[in-house]
C-alpha cells in the first residue's frame, strides 16, 4: 500500500510550539453550502523567481529531519502567513499528537530553497482528527515565520484564496512532491466525487510525499495562483495508489479552521 506520507509516530527536533485553545467545530456536519465561501481578502500576487515552469512559488515541501515528507501551500490571510496541509502532515491522529521541528520551503526543487526555510508553528487540526482520525477531517492549517525577515510570506511567494462548499467536479491543477524527487509533480484534471465528504481525481504520478499538495482551481498561468479547493489526503491518508488522489471536502469544518488559525496569528 502506497501512503501519502507513513502514518506512524515521528521523533522530530522539538521547537516551542505558541499556547492554544481549541474551539470545538460541532461535529453534525451541515448540508452542503449551495456557493463558495471566500475569505473577503484578495490574493496577492507572485513573482515566479527562478522555478521550473509548472511550479507555484505559493507551494514548497514541508521538511523534517532534512528530508522533506509532505506538501503546503500559502493560503491568503491579512498577516500573510497561514499554511494549508493535509491533517496527517503535521498530526498523527488518534493517539498521536502534533508534529514538531517542520519546516517549509516554499518553491522547493533541484534541492534549491529560493525563498529559504520557514519554522512551521501554530498547527491547527479539527477535534475529530485528532481523536479518530476521520478521514473527512484530513486537513490542517499552521503559520510560517523566518528568523530576520521582515517581510510577510505571502508577499514573497503570493498566496492562493481558500474556498469552501464548491461543486465537486472542478478543473484542477495538482502539485506535490514525491519523496524521490526533487521537483514537484504538476497535473491538471478535472475532481469528481467519491462520497458525500470526499473528493477524487486521477493524476499520475503522485505517490508518497504528495500528502497536503494543494487542488487548485482557477490557476492564473502568470501568477501560478488561483482558488484552493483541496489538499492530497482524506481517503486511505490521499490514496494508496500513486495515480488516484483524494481529498477532504472543504465545507464548514475546513472554514472554522481557517478562521481560528488566521484569528490567532
Amino acid at each position: 500500500m502506497i501512503l501519502r506520507r507513513p502514518f506512524v509516530l515521528l521523533t522530530l527536533a522539538a521547537i516551542v510550539l505558541l499556547g492554544v485553545t481549541f474551539v470545538v467545530v460541532a461535529a453534525a456536519r451541515p448540508a452542503q453550502l449551495a456557493s463558495a465561501t471566500t475569505p473577503e481578502l484578495a490574493t496577492a500576487e507572485a513573482a515566479p523567481a527562478d522555478l521550473p515552469a509548472v511550479s507555484s512559488p505559493a507551494v514548497g515541501a514541508l521538511f523534517a529531519e532534512g528530508e522533506h515528507y509532505c506538501t503546503a501551500s500559502v493560503v491568503h490571510s491579512e498577516r500573510g502567513d497561514v499554511l494549508l496541509t493535509a491533517a496527517h502532515c503535521i498530526h498523527n491522529g488518534e493517539g498521536g499528537g502534533y508534529l514538531t521541528g517542520v519546516t517549509f520551503a516554499p518553491g522547493y526543487h533541484d534541492g534549491v530553497a529560493p525563498f529559504g526555510y520557514w519554522a512551521v508553528s501554530d498547527e491547527l487540526v479539527a477535534p475529530g482528527w485528532a481523536a479518530s482520525s476521520d478521514p473527512d477531517l484530513d486537513v490542517g492549517f499552521a503559520t510560517a515565520h523566518q528568523a530576520g525577515t521582515a517581510k510577510s510570506l505571502e508577499s514573497l511567494v503570493g498566496a492562493n484564496l481558500l474556498a469552501t462548499g464548491t461543486a465537486f467536479e472542478q478543473a484542477i491543477t495538482l502539485t506535490g512532491y514525491p519523496d524521490d524527487s526533487e521537483v514537484p509533480a504538476v497535473c491538471r484534471n478535472t475532481t469528481a466525487k467519491q462520497d458525500t465528504y470526499q473528493l477524487r481525481v486521477d493524476c499520475a504520478g503522485f505517490p508518497t510525499g504528495t500528502s497536503g499538495g494543494p487542488w487548485v482551481a482557477g490557476q492564473n498561468p502568470e501568477t501560478r495562483l488561483g482558488t484552493v479547493i483541496g489538499v492530497i489526503g482524506g481517503f486511505e491518508f490521499g490514496g494508496d495508489d500513486a495515480d488516484t488522489s483524494y481529498s477532504s471536502y472543504f465545507d464548514t469544518d475546513v472554514l472554522a479552521l481557517y478562521r481560528q488559525t488566521t484569528a490567532r496569528t
